[in-house]
């Protein structure tokens, strides 16, 4: 079922298994909106495409140089012959607040015209102003279940505690109560790491964003932040650092 513009409160959870394990915990909001409702995100404290206090920026997202997102996402989506999502696309995004905005990973929901989840495509940033999408979608184009994992090979550079082999595998859950989505990096020698994002959506108003903003003070900062701060975590607990690879050449791979 499509979903109308809402707010996400989530909960994020990373959790590495080894060489030293190291979980936590922390909580977020994201916008969740039809990209052809985008134009009906706007209230008295978010803005498209202009400084407020919240905002939604085109140019964070896509080719990166603020055209229209939609066109992007369906040329790709045909690129790529899913032609079965015909549906709405559902992007899901932290969005600005005071104009600063980090995006570690979002979502973009391809449905198709019954609302069913076909492919999905997850547009991850690192701390170093790069960019990579894995797209996700079933080999016979066949809907996404909640209970399906999908394979996509690790082709980029996230953190400097893992090497850049293996493969991650996603899950999905979307419904009209709850958006969860769970993945987990494989190397040679199994299960590396698990994260998870989960919450349920609720109304898209200035009163919820403003309850968020005082409950979540500046979400994007708390991000990095966050990054940073369990980076020096595993840095103290002896992981050998890795140097940034050279990016991989294509944008999107599966």
């Amino acid at each position: 079922m499509a979903l109308e513009n809402a707010l996400l409160v989530a909960g994020v959870m990373h959790a590495r298994q080894r060489p030293k394990p190291n979980r936590f915990t922390y909580g977020v909001y994201y916008l969740c909106f039809a990209l052809e409702d985008m134009k009906r995100l706007a209230n008295a404290l978010l803005s498209l495409n202009r400084f407020n206090l919240f905002g939604f920026h085109e140019r964070d997202h896509g080719r990166r140089d603020g055209a229209a997102l939609e066109p992007w996402m369906r040329g790709l989506l045909a690129e790529w012959n899913l032609t079965q999502a015909d549906g709405q696309i559902v992007l899901l995004t932290l969005p600005r607040v005071l104009g600063h905005v980090f995006n570690p990973v979002s979502f973009w929901f391809c449905l198709d015209r019954q609302g069913h989840l076909r492919a999905v495509l997850s547009e991850v940033c690192n701390t170093f102003g790069e960019r990579h999408c894995y797209l996700c979608f079933h080999d016979d184009r066949r809907a996404i279940t909640g209970d399906d994992w999908l394979r996509a090979e690790k082709v980029f550079h996230v953190s400097p505690f893992m090497d850049v082999t293996g493969h991650y595998l996603f899950r999905f859950v979307y419904r009209e109560d709850k958006i969860g989505v769970w993945i987990d990096y494989y190397d040679a020698e199994g299960l590396m790491l698990s994260t998870a994002v989960t919450g349920k959506r609720s109304a898209l108003t200035a009163a919820s964003l403003l309850r968020c903003f005082f409950r979540y003070p500046l979400v994007t900062l708390k991000v990095i932040g966050l990054i940073h701060y369990q980076a020096a975590r595993l840095l103290i607990k002896g992981l050998r650092y890795r140097s940034k690879p050279i990016p991989p050449v294509t944008e999107i791979s599966r």
